[in-house]
């Protein structure tokens, strides 16, 4: 029994001890998926090991929220719809003005109505209506199970409030230049701005039914707020 307890006493003092030699603040990275490249967890670790600062994305406080808008002959018959993620993973370096972030494509949310409210839109899809919008989007659309993350890549344009960010989605990667407000303090930093793409850019046929004659726009507008401290 002596020599069950001493072991039982080494390894809870091994945990301790590489418990507290992790790097602070940094969760495990996502798994690898098929199709998408390797979230760089390991570039922020060790950013964080040459005692740089390294920001931890708050996804309770970040947004993104998309508008997708309807067209088409019959587009008065459908809706304008807002997609939002509340679950925005990630790290900011901002001593290299490179920020990476993760979005989990299943835990998008569709048409909360004050979004709805704040987008202007005038109609209100009922639940049935939002619950096909979703699995129809992330079924059809994203074919999130085949591609469950976008990954996205951020980096400073010469000190300037001008990001490239690199949106990896459907298996392949776009490049643009947004302009961004930028506001940072010691620990806190908050990246806003707004963008349009195209979803053809990903290669993403927008959803339409009846021959096209009521459809998705094929351009998306992507507001975004990142929360980011130490």
């Amino acid at each position: 029994m002596n020599r069950l307890m001493g072991r039982i006493a080494v390894i809870a003092l091994s945990i301790v001890l590489v418990a507290g030699c992790a790097p602070n603040r940094l969760p495990h990275s996502p798994e690898s998926v098929q199709g998408e490249p390797a979230f760089p967890e390991a570039h922020y670790r060790a950013a964080q090991e040459r005692g740089e600062k390294v920001f931890l994305v708050d996804a309770d406080a970040s947004q993104l929220i998309l508008e997708v808008r309807r067209a088409g002959a019959f587009a008065r018959l459908g809706h304008d719809h807002v997609v939002a993620s509340h679950d925005v993973k990630g790290y900011v370096a901002p001593g290299e003005g490179r920020a990476d972030l993760l979005i989990r494509l299943d835990r998008l949310i569709v048409d909360e109505a004050p979004l709805r409210q704040q987008a202007g839109f005038d109609t209100q899809p009922t639940p049935d209506d939002i619950a096909g919008t979703r699995h129809n989007m992330l079924a059809k659309v994203l074919e999130s199970e085949r591609y469950p993350y976008a990954l996205v890549h951020i980096e400073r344009m010469d000190g300037a409030n001008v990001l490239s960010i690199a949106i990896t989605l459907h298996g392949k990667t776009q490049t643009y230049q947004v302009p961004a407000k930028i506001d940072s303090t010691a620990g806190r930093m908050i990246v806003s701005g707004v963008m349009h793409f195209n979803q053809s850019d990903f290669g993403i046929v927008p959803y339409s039914v009846l021959n096209g004659a009521l459809r998705v726009q094929d351009r998306l507008e992507l507001r975004f707020s990142i929360v980011a401290h130490t």
